[in-house]
């Protein structure tokens, strides 16, 4: 009987009283905050908060390899510039046991999350692969955020999670943006680094979009003079650029099929309205497709999100965010 009583007892106690909960946290490496850990601001939120919670975090370079877990959910980080707010670590591919998807710097997993005014870094070098940002979260965004890396930088991961990415600065050597998310790049400035692949999308079959990049620059390295939009990391990927400036060291052909000419039937890769001496369409790979006008209209964020469940939190705004500005929290 006690068993049985004590479940129903515990519920209670969680769900009752949401203001004794703690839902505002700071770090700063000088000890003015709450925490000079980020990891160590994670592990102290609740779970499955009964209301947002908000963590600034203060300028300052954080050596950590961060994880913020799926259970915990409606968590935003604040940096206060995102020049000098860092998040920094050096894992990556081979490095003892490590692999592509445990070399990460910060695993971001808890739905409807923002991350403002970050740098998100692996600072590991041309080793291979390093990821900078390895996100599986629903309703992620991240606003005037850096990601630095080579390989791998942005691992955009969860099969059926929507991801959007604003007024973002990105850079990296090969498939630099990578996964099966269905993600939006929307405003932000491209940078390759070397003669490779600027994305490797394996979006998953059946899913209605991809990777969709919309108003972006694409800038290139000195010395850079062969750029591919895209490959397919699976079969069935979907990459689309929509109004962005191209660079002249885009190759021709534009996009490349991982040496399998099987994957040129299943992927599809579009192009509307491209600028840039890189923009050239006339020697595209036969296999990818400029859009019409009426097709480019499907590509919005508001068809792209669209949810199946209306009543969940955040289902209809949760890309409407603004950037908000870093208010530091005054103690208590």
């Amino acid at each position: 009987m006690i068993l049985a009583i004590v479940p129903f007892y515990n519920l209670k106690a969680q769900t009752a009283n949401p203001h004794q909960y703690k839902y505002t946290f700071t770090v700063a490496k000088d000890g003015s905050g709450d925490f000079k850990y980020i990891q160590d601001a994670i592990d102290a939120m609740r779970v499955y908060p009964l209301a947002p919670i908000t963590l600034y975090i203060k300028n300052g370079v954080y050596n950590e390899k961060i994880e913020l877990p799926a259970n915990n959910t409606d968590v935003t980080f604040i940096g206060e510039s995102v020049d000098k707010t860092i998040i920094s670590f050096g894992d990556y591919s081979g490095r003892g046991k490590l692999t592509t998807f445990t070399s990460y710097t910060a695993k971001i997993s808890g739905n409807r999350f923002t991350a403002m005014n970050i740098t998100f870094e692996n600072n590991a070098g041309r080793v291979g692969q390093a990821v900078a940002l390895y996100v599986d979260a629903d309703k992620a965004l991240f606003l005037n955020c850096k990601f630095l890396g080579n390989q791998d930088t942005i691992f955009t991961a969860g099969e059926t999670a929507r991801q959007l990415f604003r007024n973002c600065y990105i850079e990296g050597t090969t498939d630099f943006i990578f996964g099966p998310a269905t993600a939006v790049f929307q405003h932000c400035t491209i940078k390759e680094k070397s003669n490779s692949y600027l994305t490797a999308a394996s979006t998953t079959p059946g899913n209605r979009f991809g990777y969709i990049l919309l108003d972006c620059k694409v800038i290139a390295d000195n010395g850079v003079s062969k750029i591919y939009l895209g490959r397919p990391w699976r079969a069935h990927a979907k990459t689309v650029w929509i109004r962005c400036e191209l660079p002249a060291a885009i190759a021709p052909a534009g996009w490349e099929n991982w040496g399998n000419p099987e994957n040129e039937k299943t992927a599809f890769y579009a192009e509307y309205k491209n600028t840039g001496p890189g923009a050239v369409a006339t020697k595209r790979a036969a296999w990818s497709k400029q859009l019409s006008d009426k097709e480019a209209k499907e590509y919005n964020l508001e068809t792209i999100f669209a949810g199946c469940n209306p009543a969940l939190p955040g289902e209809k705004d949760w890309y409407l965010q603004q950037l908000k500005p870093f208010t530091w929290p005054a103690k208590n």
